[in-house]
Order: structure tokens, then C-alpha cells, then sequence
């Protein structure tokens, strides 16, 4: 090795240059290191992004037809029944603004007047009792 004597004042300019030299060296590919991993980063995240919206969109979807295939409640039936009785009170209402139906002659001309039609809400105390019949049956069955 070559005879190489350093002075003690000069060794730590030395390393420090070394040091500097070194770390200018690595700066340049650091930031490009630093760069492809925010890029990377960024696509990750928006991966993850999309993701995460396909899988709440599955799940609203799911529970979309779960609700669909739900059988009715108690509280739905009542519910049905009432909006039944308010629809079946306003019919009657309608009926009884229309103008009495016209007995009508006959194109036979045998001159026998036709037999009225039972009113609607006849039919409906008929399917009602016919209704409450039934399931009075249902409830004394075996328990």
C-alpha cells in the first residue's frame, strides 16, 4: 500500500466530503423512490376504493331481495287490512254518488224486468263472514 500519511485536521474534512458525496449519490434515487411508491400507493388506494363501492352496491342488492322475499309480518296484514277498509270506504262513497242504474226493457221484449244486482258492500259482508268462518276454524285446530 502507498505510503499515505493524512493530518489528523484533515480526516474529518475527508469523511465528511465522503459522507456528502454519498448522500447526494443516493437523493436522486431516493425521490424516485419515494415517487413509484405514491404512485403505488394511489393505485392501491383507488382499488381499494372501487371495491369497497362494487361490495356496498352487492350488499344493498342483497338486502334488496332479502326484503322481497320476507314474509308478510302481523303488522303488515294489519296494515293491509286497514288500507283495505279505507279503499273499501271510499268505493262505497263513489257507488252511492253514481246515478241508480235504469231497469232495463229487454231487447226480447218479454217484459220481465231483471233482477237487481246485489250491491257491492252485500259482497263484501259475505266474504267477510265467509273470512272470519275460516279462520275460526284455522284456530281450533291441534296446537
Amino acid at each position: 500500500m502507498a505510503n499515505r500519511r493524512t493530518n489528523p485536521k484533515e480526516l474529518p474534512d475527508a469523511v465528511r466530503e465522503a459522507v456528502e458525496r454519498t448522500v447526494q449519490a443516493t437523493v436522486g434515487g431516493a425521490q424516485s423512490t419515494r415517487d413509484r411508491t405514491r404512485d403505488t400507493l394511489d393505485e392501491l388506494v383507488k382499488a381499494a376504493e372501487t371495491q369497497a363501492r362494487e361490495v356496498r352496491e352487492r350488499v344493498r342488492e342483497a338486502i334488496g331481495e332479502l326484503e322481497e322475499r320476507r314474509p308478510a309480518t302481523q303488522e303488515d296484514v294489519v296494515a293491509l287490512r286497514k288500507e283495505l277498509r279505507a279503499i273499501g270506504r271510499r268505493l262505497d262513497a263513489i257507488e252511492e254518488r253514481l246515478p241508480a242504474k235504469r231497469a232495463s226493457s229487454g231487447r226480447g221484449g218479454n217484459g220481465r224486468r231483471t233482477k237487481p244486482k246485489s250491491s257491492r258492500s252485500s259482497k263484501v259482508a259475505a266474504a267477510r263472514s265467509a273470512a272470519k268462518r275460516s279462520s275460526g276454524s284455522r284456530g281450533s285446530g291441534s296446537r
